[in-house]
């Protein structure tokens, strides 16, 4: 049996910050795992420096899910962001090593593919609506068969998902958080002319996404969802804050536009009442934020009993390992919806040098044995930790809000 010899933490910024954990073996096997978490990147290179590595040493790689339990069970504290996205690290690269030592890709452990590609959404985001939708046109025209519209709101300085770079958003943009200012009137007023003109422009055959992003009542998410259903949207997408599940009952009873919530969630008890009531259509955790490849299969299993599909968060956030793992758990499980995609910097792709592939609207993890990603050291050392932060929202009286 392969044992635990040796595991580190890598942190590196080429463009932005990524913690990767890298375990190694006695039968000279290593894996790899993403341990990133937006704004809070060193707070998980600690606990898994200080609490986790120290425990790895002399274990038997192939035991994942064990050590899975040992890591949630054994550290008496359950949950958070932080423990989550160290257990995920350390579950992802055990599946890596594991495919490794197998000689096959992570995705036929799991019980090989259950369709030809992934289907993927790219980002269209503009100033204005025009701007969105032309953006939105150029996804089409590569080939991509759902794309996510964000436009800036007319009064607003600016607003979650308009970038200065339409291809590569990345929101953690400063050394200490910026201030947004936020209008949930003049939002509503925006957004279903942003879809009238997108399907003017680009016809039925492509699916069109939106984010809200926390920011609605369940009342208000109703009414824009009721708004939409005209234009037929694929989803809405974190339409109000999940802490209390319950308020998806409410946006349930007003509009039949399917509701997607969960990038934020690390566990399968933050979805339990929304899949088990069927109050929303798509999940959206992801294997770094949710305990890795072994607990979002558990998530996605219980989903599949209920008609509730994925759609895991894919944002550059997320290191090219997670992307590969999100792509092999979803090419294997039954019931996949869509997946996230924002392209990597070419710096970050040089670091993380990888199998996947983009084509058609389609991604597919690659044949490589385990996860198909590996990490130049050498290179990501030249790319020191850069401190920065998500912004934050204030309404127009300054009250704080949801971001």
């Amino acid at each position: 049996m392969p044992r635990i010899i040796g595991s580190r933490v890598i942190v590196t910024c080429p463009g932005r910050n990524f913690v990767t954990l890298k375990i190694e073996t006695d039968e000279g096997v290593y894996g790899l795992g993403d341990a990133t978490l937006n704004g809070r990147e060193l707070a998980v290179a600690s606990y898994l420096a200080e609490h986790v590595v120290p425990c790895l040493i002399g274990r038997d790689a192939h035991r994942i899910e064990d050590v899975w339990q040992f890591l949630y069970r054994g550290a008496y504290w359950r949950r958070g962001p932080v423990t989550m996205a160290a257990i995920a690290a350390v579950d992802t690269a055990l599946w890596d090593i594991k495919g490794k030592l197998a000689g096959l890709p992570v995705y036929q452990l799991l019980g090989g593919a259950s369709r030809d590609g992934v289907m993927v959404y790219g980002h269209a985001n503009g100033r204005d609506i025009a701007d969105t939708v032309a953006a939105a046109q150029h996804y089409k025209e590569l080939g991509y068969k759902a794309i996510r519209l964000q436009s800036g709101v007319p009064g607003l300085a600016s607003t979650y998902g308009v970038s200065k770079d339409r291809y590569f958003y990345e929101p953690a943009d400063a050394d200490l958080p910026t201030e947004n200012v936020w209008s949930t009137e003049k939002y509503m007023r925006s957004v279903p002319p942003l879809f009238e003109a997108a399907r003017e422009a680009l016809g039925w055959d492509v699916h069109l996404l939106h984010d809200i992003h926390h920011r609605l009542t369940p009342i208000e998410a109703g009414r824009l969802g009721k708004d939409l259903e005209v234009y037929r949207p694929f989803w809405l997408e974190d339409a109000t804050p999940a802490e209390n599940q319950a308020n998806f009952r409410l946006i349930r009873q007003h509009t039949t536009t399917p509701l997607a919530v969960g990038e934020i969630f690390n566990s399968i008890w933050d979805a339990k009442q929304l899949i088990e009531e069927q109050l929303i259509d798509y999940v959206r955790a992801t294997v770094v934020h949710a305990g890795g490849i072994s607990h979002l299969k558990k998530l996605a299993s219980f989903a599949e009993l209920h008609n509730v599909r994925t759609g895991c968060h894919g944002a550059t956030d997320l290191s090219p390992v997670c992307m590969a793992a999100a792509l092999h758990f979803d090419l294997a499980i039954p019931n996949f919806g869509v997946q996230e995609y924002m392209r990597h910097t070419e710096e970050t792709d040089a670091v993380f040098p990888h199998a996947y592939r983009f084509e058609d609207g389609m991604m597919h993890p690659g044949d490589a044995p385990g996860l198909g990603v590996d990490i130049n050291e050498k290179l990501a050392a030249k790319y020191e930790y850069k401190r920065a932060f998500l912004p934050v929202n204030r309404l127009e009286d300054g009250t704080m809000f949801n971001w």
